[in-house]
């Protein structure tokens, strides 16, 4: 392409100054002397507009590159969202249909509170943010079902220290650390949960018991690594994502709203 262009561009070059030196100038002198005397005055708007022709190339690129990342990111954005929807609805499913048969009466509430998560998982969380107040209120309705789904087997501790739900986040962030506290704690342990927002700066720190045997495992990782690579594509440098593995599984979630 750039030997083509050269050549073109030197036999414009050529052409023009022959032109001007006959037609114009009329000097009626050889094709070195022209192009000795009057090839500059041809080469100057030349070079001068291929200056422009590639620079808008240039611009109309790089424009071409950020389209395909910023489809690229929202594409591996929505297969990560999507991993998480069928998990967390599926748990209600369930509880739903034990209490069904043990605990009748409750169930009309519980149905309730499904239909609020299922239009915040199929609707609302198809923007790229929401009002910290929904999400509030999805893990709010989440954490209801898993203190009936797991009661008698396990504790639970759920906080809450907020100053304002005025904010917005990316929704279904903070339900991957906390279906993973569950998913993974033992019978017969403690799992400690707690939200705060001071400032527009939002803190999440879950705990839990669970099996150092199994940490491991692929099935273990894999919704807080899918976790992590949506802060990265969300949230860049404006947040902080931490793992420790003691005694306890403790992750640590920091976010700039």
């Amino acid at each position: 392409m750039y030997l083509l262009y050269t050549l073109v561009f030197a036999a414009i070059s050529f052409l023009a100054t022959q032109l001007y030196c006959y037609s114009f100038a009329k000097c009626g002198c050889t094709i070195v002397k022209c192009l000795s005397d009057y090839l500059w005055q041809s080469l100057v708007p030349l070079i001068f507009f291929s200056f422009i022709w590639i620079l808008y190339r240039f611009i109309d690129k790089e424009n071409e590159i950020e389209a395909i990342k910023k489809e690229h990111v929202e594409m591996e954005l929505k297969f990560l969202k999507s991993q998480i929807n069928p998990h967390v609805l599926f748990n209600n499913l369930n509880t739903i249909y034990s209490y069904s048969l043990e605990k009748p009466n409750e169930v009309p509430e519980m149905i309730l509170m499904l239909s609020d998560n299922l239009k915040h998982v199929l609707y609302e969380s198809n923007s790229k943010t929401i009002s910290l107040e929904k999400e509030i209120k999805f893990i709010d309705n989440y954490m209801k079902f898993q203190v009936l789904r797991t009661e008698g087997t396990k504790k639970v501790s759920y906080k809450k220290d907020i100053d304002s739900y005025s904010h917005k986040i990316a929704p279904l962030l903070l339900i991957t650390i906390i279906e993973n506290a569950f998913k993974h704690s033992v019978l017969n342990s403690i799992i400690s949960i707690s939200i705060g927002v001071e400032k527009g700066v939002l803190e999440c720190v879950c705990e839990n018991d669970y099996d150092k045997d199994k940490v491991s495992t692929d099935d273990f990782r894999i919704g807080l690594q899918n976790l992590e690579k949506r802060l990265e594509l969300i949230y860049k440098d404006a947040y902080e994502f931490r793992i420790d593995k003691g005694e306890n599984f403790k992750v640590y979630l920091k976010l700039k709203l």
